[in-house]
């Protein structure tokens, strides 16, 4: 009876930490969320004119799931050149990658380049900030066809987590006039991501 009794609270405390931590993870998922609606919303922020702002419909986002919240192993990619990514205007910005991130989704393996920006290298608040630009089987469909972005910091281990339910649309996806990096051909993915920003 004892050890019956000591099973039953062992599993509420862990039922309790779970809930802690999917509570955690829902919180920034819609902070991250709310935070890219004022965004657009913001005439100091927004990319878009302000015509287009009276006539915006908003951003859109698919259901919350944490199954698109996955672990990934994060392998470096020392001695990669320098290289200019190309984009949806004439300005190339310069990209390096720098690693590779190795995960499983739905049961199968896949992989992600992950890249650094040159010229955030030289800022010191930006060094460790990384970009996974993809596309996936719902680009073009019910995702802007020229992919979507991730932004991430360079971890301290081995491990990486990359939260798709943060995916997000360029600006391009909405109005003219930017440089919107285009996701390079290794970063496309034959599965749909039906998590973060849609159309």
């Amino acid at each position: 009876m004892k050890q019956f009794t000591c099973i039953v609270a062992l599993l509420f405390v862990l039922h309790y930490a779970f809930a802690q931590i999917d509570s955690g993870i829902i919180n920034d998922i819609n902070r991250f969320q709310q935070e890219l609606i004022n965004e657009y919303k913001d005439p100091k922020a927004s990319p878009l004119k302000p015509a287009e702002r009276e006539k915006f419909g908003g951003i859109k986002f698919f259901a919350l799931d944490t199954q698109y919240m996955v672990t990934a192993k994060f392998v470096k990619t020392p001695g990669e050149k320098i290289f200019e990514m190309p984009s949806s205007g004439k300005e190339k910005k310069l990209y390096v990658k720098y690693a590779e991130a190795q995960f499983s989704l739905h049961g199968k393996p896949y992989k992600l380049n992950i890249y650094q920006n040159i010229d955030l290298t030289k800022d010191r608040n930006y060094r460790d900030y990384l970009f996974i630009p993809f596309r996936d089987a719902t680009s073009g469909k019910e995702t802007y066809g020229g992919g979507r972005y991730i932004d991430l910091r360079i971890p301290y281990g081995d491990k990486i987590i990359i939260n798709f339910n943060k995916a997000y649309q360029p600006y391009c996806a909405y109005t003219e006039g930017y440089n919107c990096p285009i996701p390079p051909r290794e970063n496309y993915l034959p599965v749909k991501i039906e998590a973060g920003v849609r159309l």
